[in-house]
């Protein structure tokens, strides 16, 4: 079992096909299984390592750390792996890990994607935000409290593809159910936290100085990352490019596979062009 000491944790990890790195972090609900639609197809043209966040999934959070380390603990994982440049995807949650690491080591970055999330830079987005915009995502953010349930995938999808929903949650339940036994508020509660506190957030200043390559990718109704703000996101990056997907919920790399297989893959093949 591929499985790597690593800044104080015990980080779970796979690798598939062979070429420049591509690397998936997966959301808070997630972990490396939820990369079954992406594998095989990037695998045919990339070297893809996915792995389980400390706390998720396979991994074990030894030293009770916590998000603050998912920066480090990628940057551990590439260095151990030696792997010199890589794109990066990182979907929800995993934004916060890819763009920490995109900032700390640009250079290592040939691209890096943000998959329905604006995670490591929500700080900087409410601020840039103005009053309508913020009351529009409250009301968006209250319905779903008051409706009880934490979709993350579109209303219809759930409708339409009921064993793929199925499967969804079962990835899911292993994190609650496996050998970390997560608590969902509890993780939420410290992901914020760290979010929040301007010490551990991407500065303003630093997201502006980015030059690697980054594509936003957004769900049109997506209650989690409302595309508004991913929009404002997109806008503190200068360059960045941003693909809102029809019909989709806040999890494109899951509900429309295809389409967001192809639009990452033109993604890469554009960064390597232009690096020529």
């Amino acid at each position: 079992m591929p499985i790597e000491e690593l800044n104080g944790g015990r980080i779970y990890y796979e690798e598939y096909g062979r070429g420049t790195a591509v690397v998936l972090a997966h959301g808070l609900g997630g972990n490396h299984i939820s990369w079954w639609q992406q594998v095989p197809e990037f695998a045919r043209h990339y070297r893809c390592i996915l792995f389980d966040h400390r706390g998720w999934g396979l991994s074990i959070d030894a030293n009770q750390a916590g998000p603050t380390a998912f920066i480090q603990d990628l940057i551990a994982l590439l260095d151990k792996l030696r792997v010199d440049e890589a794109f990066l995807v990182g979907q929800s949650m995993g934004g916060l890990t890819c763009l920490g690491a995109t900032l700390a080591q640009p250079e290592r970055v040939l691209g890096l994607v943000m998959a329905n999330t604006f995670a490591g830079m929500r700080r900087e987005v409410w601020l840039a935000s103005d009053d309508t915009l913020r009351e529009d995502v409250r009301v968006i953010w209250d319905r779903r409290r008051a409706d009880g349930v934490k979709r993350a995938l579109a209303r219809e999808f759930s409708a339409r593809h009921r064993e793929r929903a199925f499967l969804y949650k079962q990835i899911r339940l292993i994190n609650e159910e496996g050998p970390n036994k997560l608590e969902e508020d509890d993780r939420v509660t410290r992901f914020r936290a760290l979010e929040r506190a301007p010490e551990t957030a991407a500065s303003r200043e630093a997201l502006q100085q980015l030059k690697t390559p980054v594509l936003f990718i957004g769900g049109e109704h997506d209650e989690v990352m409302p595309v508004s703000l991913m929009r404002i996101a997109s806008q503190l990056i200068p360059g960045s490019r941003m693909v809102v997907v029809p019909g989709a919920g806040h999890s494109v790399y899951f509900e429309q596979p295809e389409l967001f297989n192809q639009v990452v893959l033109d993604f890469f093949a554009a960064c390597r062009k232009a690096a020529r």
